[in-house]
């Protein structure tokens, strides 16, 4: 808080601690629950859309990093197009894997799978794709963490490749929001329980840091005292900021695109899509 006359109080190291454990545990459990993931994104094709259409003019093989479940992999595969992808999330990948029971032989034997941590993944392969989708990025809370992740971007493409990832713009009003405040949506029936939850989020950021604790809230209908939350940690990096990162790790950009629509990206657009190459 801030008093009257007062300096500002600054965050004990002690407290800064705690914060990153609590970034980290919020970049792992929304992806514990590979059924509610599926049942929450359904509806974002957009970028499903524009992936498959960039890996189809690649040629392939591609890359994608944070490739969970298969929500853009498996649509890539299903293509034509050999696809390696990593994430470092035991349950996405094992339910991949039992999607990938039910399809042909043929998409089984394109997608290729490695478990590991993004930043320190070397594959001794490189590609004309490489694609870090749907805010994979945010993971990233550090500058280091960027810098060996970019790394590893470089060290995968081949001399003509791409690097082509998504995230969100920052949002004022979910920076700003009360972090006790409950922001609810409909009820839905929970797909691992098949409970009547009702659903609400909690915004909880942290301005030196740079992170957003958005805050999933559970509570089965009836049943206040069994609600459970799910955080998920992420890192707000702004268009300009991102720009620079890219710039001093080696890497420029080609084009940036606002929703995955062609053309400029508008200032009012949510989501900025990066196609960038390695310098040479």
């Amino acid at each position: 808080m801030t008093g009257g006359r007062g300096a500002p109080e600054r965050r004990a190291p002690a407290a800064a601690a705690g914060a990153g454990r609590a970034w980290e545990k919020g970049s792992r459990a929304h992806y514990d629950d590979p059924l509610y993931f599926t049942r929450a994104y359904r509806r974002r094709r957009d970028d499903v859309r524009y992936y498959t259409g960039l890996a189809l003019g690649s040629g392939g093989p591609v890359l994608e990093y944070g490739c969970g479940n298969g929500r853009i992999a498996l649509p890539i595969a299903r293509s034509g197009i050999a696809i390696t992808g990593v994430d470092r999330s035991a349950p996405m990948l094992r339910d991949l894997r039992r999607r990938l029971r039910g399809e042909p032989p043929s998409v089984r034997q394109r997608l290729a799978l490695r478990r590991g941590d993004m930043c320190e993944l070397r594959l001794g392969q490189r590609f004309p794709l490489v694609l870090c989708p749907f805010n994979t990025l945010l993971h990233l809370y550090s500058r280091r963490a960027v810098e060996r992740f970019l790394r590893r971007v470089r060290e995968h493409l081949t001399a003509r490749g791409q690097f082509v990832f998504d995230v969100s713009v920052p949002d004022p009003e979910q920076l700003g929001a009360d972090p006790e405040r409950r922001y609810r949506a409909p009820r839905f029936r929970h797909p691992r329980s098949g409970a009547l939850v009702r659903y609400a989020e909690r915004f909880d950021y942290d301005p030196l840091g740079q992170v957003l604790v958005v805050s999933l809230v559970f509570e089965p209908a009836g049943r206040p005292a069994a609600a459970w939350e799910v955080p998920l940690s992420l890192r707000q990096f702004f268009p300009q900021e991102i720009e620079a990162l890219l710039h001093y790790n080696g890497l420029r950009v080609l084009d940036r695109r606002g929703d995955f629509r062609p053309g400029p990206a508008p200032s009012d657009c949510t989501t900025l899509v990066y196609h960038c190459r390695a310098r040479r």
